[in-house]
């Protein structure tokens, strides 16, 4: 397809060269969009509990949720690249992830600190969880690569896990 015809028919396609087969790309994408779609959620609920924690640990729950949130951003691009690198799409808009998260929001107008922490902590290890799955996904289809991604963000999940337990005792 020409970029004019392209350009007129509104539409490009955005396969990518893989080595990897089409069933392989629709289920790893389709796992790996929806683990995005995780982490954007537990991304803004753990900001909604940065911004409104209060009380006498305040600055020490403060920044860990900063830092925690910090950590699941930056987790975000390097799964839509990869989701592309392999020839399939991603998310597309706020609606999209609204669709396909698994992280429950939390909209109350006051959450005590430690309800927080638990909360966030149980989020976390859901998405450990989620993610062992998606690596088991790729495991099934040979994908070493996006396994090894996500070796590392299970990691990451554990430690979030870990410190919210110990912080929330």
């Amino acid at each position: 397809m020409n970029r004019t015809h392209a350009q007129a028919s509104g539409t490009a396609a955005l396969r990518t060269p893989t080595y990897l087969g089409a069933n392989a790309v629709h289920d790893i994408s389709g796992a790996l969009t929806a683990l995005l779609a995780d982490m954007f959620a537990l991304y803004v609920k753990t900001k909604n509990f940065h911004w409104h924690v209060s009380g006498p640990h305040f600055r020490d729950y403060h920044l860990l949720l900063d830092e925690q949130a910090g950590q699941i951003f930056a987790t975000t691009d390097p799964i839509a690249e990869r989701v592309r690198k392999l020839g399939g799409t991603t998310l597309r808009s706020i609606g999209h992830v609204a669709r396909l998260q698994r992280v429950s929001d939390n909209d109350a107008d006051y959450v005590e600190p430690l309800a927080m922490l638990a909360e966030l902590r149980d989020d976390n290890l859901q998405l450990a969880a989620r993610l062992r799955e998606t690596h088991e996904v790729c495991d099934k289809h040979g994908d070493v690569a996006t396994a090894s991604l996500i070796e590392n963000w299970i990691d990451e999940a554990e430690q979030r896990v870990w410190f919210l337990f110990e912080v929330g005792r």
